[in-house]
């Protein structure tokens, strides 16, 4: 595995990070568009909810087979051209979903879709981690994913505006889209040069940061079920809509305000396995407590306020430490493992969630995200004690 070169500059090289970053929350604004427009019309089209859902997470099938393509793609026209090239292919995609009412093709338009913003997400993080200087990557990375949290509270608040009638809110999210292009051409000279494939299948990658694919997957899974779940769980409470989905936007509120905070605390330690063991036990006490502070919405808020921002920097987190680990081509093929294992957990996590709430009724809501975090804590620590010398 290539190691990241000793002599990097620890200056913030901004123009790089900005058009990363700035093109990647313009598809954060889209996808928060995007999401609840789509259900929500599916719903109105008289779908079950049940073919909803699964339309729903083709997304993370997509990302799942746009992953070990992305860094092929990025080695043969390089990081900027693919950019771009997903840029117009998802926006283009996304007006294809007002203009095509049959719902069996929305499944490969979804595939097209979510496989464009995948290839955008690992190209820019890889792009962001390659920019950022080693000692204040963690920082970088904080800056990347509040940036990243704002653009899909962004779009949660254009589709309260302007709703799911007509074509407005498609050509919204088709022009926000669009709008990602032209930072990266700006900097297109700036990105990263893949100037050698991989030295191994982007999944072998895996083994060499364990803690970080575990951890990301558990995020995947938490944030994926626990998001589209946490609204049955609060409403089964007896609190109403409102204070339910009120209960969201107070996750996310945590989510925005601990990740540059945690990514500082991620340049200050020299294990950040170690901080990734911290955030999954405080996810895990987080989880089992939830029951417990369920009697009061506001012991309840106050709960999902820091337990989602802690949880959420298990994948800041884990990006840092694989920017830590990799570099060049290497770091390209271990992003796309990291965002397919976070896939990965986006598919398994609702369907283990809505499980366990059948099985254990409305608490079973957190029994099953406490059972994910124990996996993850126990992982974490005999990673930490047998292997202390290994990212």
């Amino acid at each position: 595995m290539s190691e990241p070169l000793g002599g990097e500059s620890e200056a913030i090289h901004w123009p790089s990070l900005i058009a990363a970053i700035a093109s990647i929350s313009a598809v954060g604004i889209a996808i928060g568009l995007g999401l609840p427009l789509l259900s929500l019309l599916l719903e109105q089209r008289g779908i079950p909810s049940s073919l909803n859902g699964l339309n729903t997470a083709t997304a993370g099938i997509a990302a799942m087979i746009a992953a070990p393509i992305t860094t092929k793609l990025a080695h043969d026209y390089g990081v900027a051209t693919t950019m771009i090239w997903a840029v117009f292919v998802a926006a283009i995609s996304s007006l294809g979903f007002y203009y095509i009412e049959n719902f069996w093709a929305w499944f490969p338009l979804r595939i097209v879709f979510h496989g464009a913003t995948t290839t955008l997400f690992i190209l820019s993080e890889f792009w962001i981690n390659h920019a950022a200087p080693p000692s204040k990557r963690g920082f970088v990375l904080g800056v990347y994913a509040t940036v990243l949290s704002m653009g899909f509270a962004g779009g949660t608040a254009i589709f309260s505006l302007v709703g799911t009638q007509g074509v407005l809110p498609f050509v919204i999210g088709a022009l926000v889209i669009t709008l990602a292009a032209i930072p990266i051409f700006i900097a297109r000279k700036e990105s990263p040069y893949l100037d050698e494939k991989p030295r191994q299948h982007f999944l072998r990658y895996t083994f060499a940061v364990p803690t970080a694919i575990m951890g990301v997957f558990v995020f995947g899974a938490v944030e994926a079920g626990g998001l589209a779940l946490l609204p049955v769980y609060a409403t089964r409470l007896g609190f109403t809509e409102s204070q339910a989905s009120t209960l969201l936007t107070v996750m996310a509120i945590g989510n925005v305000a601990l990740q540059i905070p945690i990514g500082l605390m991620a340049d200050r330690i020299r294990d950040r396995r170690l901080l990734l063991l911290t955030m999954g036990v405080i996810g895990l006490i987080g989880a089992f407590l939830l029951p417990h502070a369920s009697s009061s919405w506001v012991k309840l808020a106050v709960l999902l306020l820091i337990w989602g921002g802690v949880v959420a920097g298990l994948y800041t987190v884990g990006l840092s430490l694989i920017g830590q680990r990799f570099s060049g081509s290497d770091l390209a093929a271990a992003n796309a493992a990291f965002i397919f294992f976070y896939a990965v957990g986006t598919v398994a996590g609702p369907a283990a969630i809505g499980a366990g709430m059948d099985l254990g009724g409305t608490d079973g809501f957190a029994w099953t995200l406490t059972a994910f975090f124990v996996v993850f804590v126990v992982f974490a620590l005999y990673r930490l004690i047998f292997h202390p010398r290994r990212t």
